[in-house]
């Protein structure tokens, strides 16, 4: 049994024994979940070495019911001689906490027990990154960056490792663990001098070393972006199609996930809340939430109260045809949780989205643009301005401006606004869609945006 595997199992063991206490000192139900990980990164910058951290951390979260009480505890230290004391104090809040009708475990059925109902998805990379070899993989980034004519100055670069593992059980028999782990490379560079500088950046995050993007292609595509937005010039008010770049257009589907969140219907709190079963986006829009990605940026084998999470189609041709619900929200109004609780040490389980991400269209960016006489192209956006509760969208945003079909000049310093639920009926999306970040877009066309500018 290698090391990983004793790991796994110790964790298990603290939690069934956690469980298993609990239920001695007066639990109804429990469930619990251990959270470990260690991390090693590094920062270069103009060719000298910043900064080198390392982490290692695991932390234990207890819940246990009274009745429709609960209470939850937890703890950054997890040896043995803290969790009877761990679990009096649980029992102790639950006791005095307030009741909740819709408070409890997940239903039996619904939980992935069985070695059929736990899918491996290649989450895991023992591959083992030491400091010098990350510094190496900084320092070859930048000083491809730093190579290319009109680049001036670096914000600097950093390469990370990481490994986790979490173990989750509950007194209605799931125990399962898993194991996951993340390397990325960044780079951010600056062009121009004083008031004319600008600045860019590219990255690479995956599960698995040998999928990381090279150092040469990241530093070359940060320095390309960077040198693209030198002599931005600003924008007219005006009312035009916007086109949405793939690093930014996830953040439409970001705020489509906000608005169906099972905790946001069930308050009445969401710009969707009377739209189940309507037409939210044009016809052949798909949003999907894919759980079983393998090797996927936020995929999991099992939600967070140990449910199986299979894959979910949100947006049918533009209808939309569920919530995210884990067993709280579900049971508030009245439906049955599909797989999407989160949760961590401290707190609750919550709905969450798992790999969202909106399918691709039939037609490549530049045909997307093809037809714009006058438009807007964005690259960044800035703020937070979006009502969750009517729609209303208004952020500051950077880009380029669209001529004739094509990407002209660099544009800054202006502000598109309009409301998401016409957003969403005027959205088109084209052929590029790359599972990257965990929610996931491809380029999208949005007609009839406002832009503020001069």
């Amino acid at each position: 049994m290698t090391n990983k595997q004793e790991l796994q199992e110790q964790y298990l063991e603290k939690l069934d024994y956690l469980i298993t206490a609990a239920s001695k000192a007066g639990a109804d139900a429990s469930d619990g979940i251990v959270c470990s990980g260690q991390s090693e990164s590094v920062s270069w910058r103009l060719g000298k070495l910043e900064e080198v951290e390392r982490s290692e951390s695991a932390d234990l979260g207890l819940r246990v019911f009274v009745g429709k009480r609960q209470a939850i505890v937890s703890s950054s230290d997890i040896s043995n001689s803290i969790l009877d004391l761990l679990v009096e104090r649980a029992i102790d809040m639950a006791k005095n906490a307030p009741e909740d009708p819709f408070a409890g475990l997940a239903d039996p059925e619904l939980l992935a027990i069985g070695s059929s109902k736990f899918p491996e998805l290649d989450l895991y990379d023992d591959t083992a990154k030491s400091a010098d070899e990350l510094k190496e993989l900084a320092r070859a980034t930048e000083e491809v960056a730093l190579g290319v004519s009109g680049i001036t100055n670096s914000e600097g670069a950093s390469a990370s490792a990481s490994r986790g593992l979490i173990a989750t059980a509950n007194s209605n028999g799931f125990a399962q663990s898993y194991r996951s782990s993340h390397f990325s490379l960044s780079i951010s560079v600056i062009a121009g001098v004083n008031a004319t500088m600008e600045r860019d950046y590219a990255y690479s995050s995956k599960r698995h070393f040998s999928d990381l993007r090279d150092p040469v292609a990241i530093g070359q595509e940060a320095a390309e972006k960077t040198l693209r937005r030198l002599g931005p010039r600003k924008a007219n008010t005006c009312q035009v199609p916007v086109i949405f770049d793939p690093r930014v257009s996830r953040t439409l589907l970001g705020h489509l996930a906000g608005a169906i969140n099972g905790q946001a219907i069930a308050r009445g709190t969401s710009f969707l809340k009377d739209k189940m079963g309507s037409q939210i986006f044009s016809k052949g829009i798909s949003v999907i939430d894919d759980p079983h990605i393998i090797r996927g940026p936020s995929s999991k084998p099992f939600d967070g109260e140990g449910c199986r999470n299979d894959r979910l189609n949100i947006i049918e041709d533009g209808m939309l045809q569920c919530w995210t619900l884990d067993s709280a929200s579900a049971r508030q109004l009245g439906l049955t949780p599909n797989g999407r609780a989160s949760r961590g040490t401290s707190s609750p389980p919550s709905p969450s989205s798992t790999n969202l991400y909106m399918a691709a269209g039939g037609c490549t960016p530049d045909a997307l643009m093809a037809d714009i006489k006058s438009g807007f192209y964005v690259t960044d956006l800035i703020g937070m301005g979006v009502n969750g509760i009517t729609g209303d969208y208004s952020r500051g945003a950077g880009g380029f401006w669209i001529e004739d079909g094509k990407i002209t000049y660099p544009v800054n310093e202006v502000t598109i606004a309009g409301n998401l639920k016409t957003m969403f009926m005027n959205m088109v999306a084209a052929d590029d869609l790359n599972i990257k970040y965990g929610t996931d877009a491809p380029t999208l066309r949005v007609d009839g945006m406002i832009i503020a500018g001069d």
